[in-house]
């Protein structure tokens, strides 16, 4: 139990989210120091590679996929827009949902940040095959999962209803 802090034989080396926040770090300072000799930021080059993915978005798709705050990333477009990287709308099936596109310019902003960022992905995982890599997204994607609200709702569930079986035996 050393990967666990309420073990008493914890040790952080052990402890995943030691390695995770360490990764994160070290990965938004070098994406800093890459981006911002060609005009980007970390937030905005999350929305261009939303926006490159999944085409148009609403901005609250942008706001769970870069992983802020509506609020932040409705300032961000909207500067966004006065760069001339994207563009809004209002929604055709909701006029309260403001819908978000790449510009002819913010596809080569995509092109930039790939050229000066590719050292970055390439450095990152040098020494992992492909199985590695996958298995290790389908880690962290069951880690987000178990923290989800979701997950907490399943799981409360679950143990009322393990509650509710034990007081009828």
């Amino acid at each position: 139990m050393k990967h666990r802090p309420d073990s008493p034989d914890f040790v952080k080396e052990e402890f995943p989210f030691y390695w995770l926040a360490r990764v994160y770090g070290v990965y938004t300072l070098e994406m800093e120091r890459a981006l911002k000799p060609i005009g980007l930021d970390i937030p905005g080059w999350r929305a261009l590679l939303i926006l490159a993915e999944h085409g148009t978005s609403s901005m609250s798709e942008i706001s769970l996929h870069a992983i802020a705050k509506l609020s932040t990333v409705t300032k961000m477009i909207y500067r966004m827009k006065a760069e001339g990287l994207v563009d809004t709308a209002t929604s055709e099936q909701d006029a309260r949902v403001t819908v978000v596109t790449l510009t002819a310019q913010g596809r080569e902003a995509i092109e930039r940040g790939q050229l000066a960022t590719r050292h970055i992905f390439q450095r990152s995982f040098e020494g992992l095959t492909p199985t590695q890599i996958r298995r290790l997204n389908e880690s962290l994607h069951q880690i987000l999962d178990n923290l989800s609200p979701r997950h907490a709702e399943v799981a409360a569930a679950r143990a009322d209803a393990a509650a509710g079986a034990s007081m009828l035996e």
